[in-house]
C-alpha cells in the first residue's frame, strides 16, 4: 500500500480526476456556482481549496479577513479562481489570479466575471513570478501549492499533474528565494502545505535560502484512508522574522 506522500498515489489521484463521468462543468462551493473547465484543478475532489479558504478567513465573504478587504493579493495556482473570487468578494481591492496552467487562468477570469468582480481580480499566466511585473508589491502572497515531492528526474504528463506534484521541490525552492521580495511593505506570504508533501524537506530547502517558516494555522482532515495535516506557514527572512502565535482550528 501506498504512503500518503507517494507521489504515484498523486498521480493517480490527478489522473481519476480528469477522467471521472461526473467531472462537472460546474460546481457548488460556499453557496455559490463555480465554472470548472477540463485540465484544470477540481476543488470538490480534494477538502484544500475549502481549508484554504478557512486559512484565509474567506469561508463566509464578504464577511472575510480584515487584512484581504484592506490589501492587494497575489494568488499562485489560482486553479478556478475561487480562492482569489472570494478574495474580491470580501472587499479586497486587487487581486492577481496566477497559475501555470493557461486553462486555469481563463477559468479564474470567468468565475471573476460571474460573480461580478473582473474590475479587481486580474488573471495573469506566469510560472511563480516569471511573468508578474516588477513594480508593485503585493499585501499578501498565497500559494496553495502542489506539495507532493516527485523525484527530481520526473516530468509532469499534463498541466494537472503539475498541481498534484513537485519534482525535486523546484518550485518550492524558488517561492521561498523569491516571494518575500514581491511584497509591499508589511506584507506576508503565506504557504499551504500539508503533510502529503515532505515537510522536513520543506524546512531543509527553506533554511538552505534563509528562510523561516512558521505555522500559522493547522487543521487533520480525513482524506480516504489517510488523515491529512493541512498548515498555513509564514514564509519569512530568518534574519528578521518574528515568530506569530499559531491559531488552533
Amino acid at each position: 500500500m501506498t504512503g500518503v506522500g507517494d507521489y504515484r498515489l498523486s498521480l493517480e489521484r490527478s489522473r481519476r480526476a480528469l477522467v471521472r463521468e461526473d467531472r462537472p462543468d460546474v460546481f457548488t462551493m460556499c453557496g455559490r456556482d463555480w465554472e470548472l473547465l477540463p485540465e484544470v484543478f477540481a476543488p470538490i475532489y480534494s477538502p484544500a481549496t475549502e481549508i484554504a479558504l478557512d486559512f484565509l478567513d474567506l469561508k463566509n465573504a464578504p464577511a472575510g479577513s480584515a487584512a484581504l478587504r484592506k490589501g492587494s493579493l497575489l494568488e499562485i495556482g489560482c486553479g478556478t479562481g475561487v480562492v482569489a473570487v472570494a478574495a474580491a468578494l470580501a472587499g479586497c481591492p486587487r487581486v492577481v489570479a496566477s497559475d501555470i496552467n493557461p486553462a486555469a487562468v481563463l477559468n479564474a477570469e470567468r468565475n471573476a466575471a460571474r460573480h461580478g468582480v473582473s474590475d479587481r481580480v486580474a488573471g495573469l499566466h506566469s510560472d511563480l513570478f516569471e511573468n508578474l511585473p516588477r513594480q508593485g508589491g503585493f499585501d499578501t502572497i498565497f500559494w496553495h501549492s502542489n506539495f507532493v515531492l516527485a523525484p527530481p528526474d520526473y516530468r509532469p504528463r499534463t498541466m494537472h499533474e503539475r498541481a498534484y506534484v513537485d519534482p525535486g521541490y523546484a518550485a518550492h525552492r524558488r517561492f521561498l528565494e523569491q516571494a518575500p521580495d514581491r511584497l509591499a511593505p508589511g506584507g506576508r506570504v503565506l504557504l499551504h502545505f500539508s503533510t502529503r508533501g515532505d515537510v522536513p524537506a520543506l524546512r531543509r530547502i527553506a533554511g538552505a535560502c534563509d528562510r523561516r517558516l512558521d505555522v500559522v494555522r493547522r487543521i487533520a482532515v480525513r482524506e480516504g484512508a489517510h488523515e491529512v495535516e493541512h498548515m498555513l506557514m509564514e514564509v519569512t527572512p530568518a534574519a528578521d522574522s518574528v515568530r506569530r502565535p499559531e491559531v488552533v482550528r
